[in-house]
């Protein structure tokens, strides 16, 4: 696998930082990754790695594209109200980057399917807007043993931490139970893109060997007064999905 010419010049600031370099910037290109939902953080994620060279980005939503989705969710336009989500991101996301491959799936996430769809992937991206969906994207990465990044917001506040199948503990480790949901989460999209880059950061991290990632480790960020704080978490014995007991 080689670099073009144009690729050399458009990945050219981020192949210089040490840690990266051309090797890193070959591991992206070779990358697979899934983003799961095309909302508030689906779109910057999904936008972020396709500028910085990932070279198969899955972007996976059923929902459409309606107006109140676009106070946060960026690459969705007025014109496309109406429009698949999926479908919409991937239009974008091919005129950003034309040397990557970018697919818009237009599937529901169910707990039948959910296996196959993260299969092959390098990475999984939660874009998700639903507990219940994350989960599912949980345990099927789990048993996969693909890498999950997890992220949720709500309001001005957000979380985020990494599933390394086999080696710290799963979403489900952390929370036991589903959280209840709500109908119509309040969201500042600036939140969703803050926690949705912090995602990319993770993923690149993953992909390239650069850093420590988020491994037994949740941070929570609060916007209202831009405080940002680690929690540890361990991986639980009699969890349902990656327990093992003693």
């Amino acid at each position: 696998m080689r670099f073009s010419p144009k690729e050399l010049e458009r990945y050219d600031r981020q192949i210089r930082i040490k840690g990266i370099g051309k090797n890193g910037q070959l591991r992206l290109k070779g990358a697979r990754v899934m983003v799961a939902g095309a909302g508030g953080l689906g779109c910057p994620a999904s936008l972020y790695l396709v500028a910085a060279g990932v070279g198969y980005v899955a972007v996976v939503d059923k929902e459409t594209v309606e107006l109140s989705n676009l106070n946060r969710q960026v690459l969705h336009w007025a014109s496309d109200v109406g429009k698949l989500k999926s479908v919409s991101i991937v239009k974008k996301l091919r005129q950003l980057n034309p040397e990557v491959r970018v697919e818009a799936v237009d599937e529901v996430i169910t707990p039948e399917n959910a296996r196959q769809l993260v299969r092959g992937f390098t990475v999984v991206v939660d874009g998700m807007d639903n507990w219940c969906t994350r989960f599912i994207i949980n345990r099927a990465c789990v048993k996969e043993s693909v890498p999950f990044v997890h992220a949720g917001v709500h309001s001005l506040y957000g979380q985020i931490t990494t599933i390394l199948p086999g080696k710290g503990p799963c979403l489900q480790c952390i929370l036991p139970k589903i959280p209840p949901e709500e109908e119509k989460l309040p969201i500042l999209g600036a939140t969703a893109g803050a926690l949705a880059l912090l995602e990319v950061l993770e993923t690149m991290k993953l992909i390239t060997g650069i850093g420590e990632p988020l491994v037994g480790r949740m941070l929570h960020l609060d916007a209202e007064t831009m405080s940002i704080q680690e929690i540890r978490v361990e991986r639980r014995t009699d969890c349902p999905v990656c327990g093992k007991p003693k």
